[in-house]
């Protein structure tokens, strides 16, 4: 048997309600908010005393959703290093297809997103970039020209 689908993508963040208002301004919508807690939640991810607040996010279209989380306890611990380049190790980024890109950079710039590079056209097929949001994460952001 096959998957059936890719249901979310998990972060985990210290500033729950940052990485909220980012992805919001990016145009996901939250589905709602949660607290994880109890033996249940220690077994799934081998913890012990897993207190954790999450929100879910979906794409406009439905079909695309991020968990984002804030463990409560045990604390957190932070990437090594702060802010890894792009070819670390590991997963550490999310591409969305957006309408207009520059519109899209200048409004996460409201949030401190920074470009990690700079805006990029793939031949006449895609103006592409990756900016570093809430916590050092990479999201990557391409606009398909017609």
């Amino acid at each position: 048997m096959t998957i059936q689908r890719m249901d979310n993508v998990g972060i985990v963040f210290d500033d729950l309600e940052a990485a909220i208002a980012f992805f919001g301004e990016l145009g996901l919508e939250l589905e709602g908010k949660a607290q994880v807690e109890g033996p249940w939640a220690d077994r799934c991810v081998g913890l012990e005393g897993v207190r954790c607040d999450i929100a879910m996010m979906r794409t406009p279209d439905g079909h695309g959703r991020l968990e984002l989380a804030k463990y409560r306890t045990p604390a957190t611990i932070g990437a090594t290093p702060p802010n890894p380049p792009h070819n670390t190790v590991g997963m550490h980024r999310v591409m969305f297809a957006v309408d207009d890109i520059e519109d899209v950079i200048a409004r996460l710039r409201t949030h401190g997103a920074e470009l990690v590079g700079e805006l990029a056209r793939y031949e006449d097929s895609y103006l592409l970039c990756y900016v570093r949001g809430p916590e050092g994460i990479i999201v990557g952001l391409a606009e398909q020209l017609s």
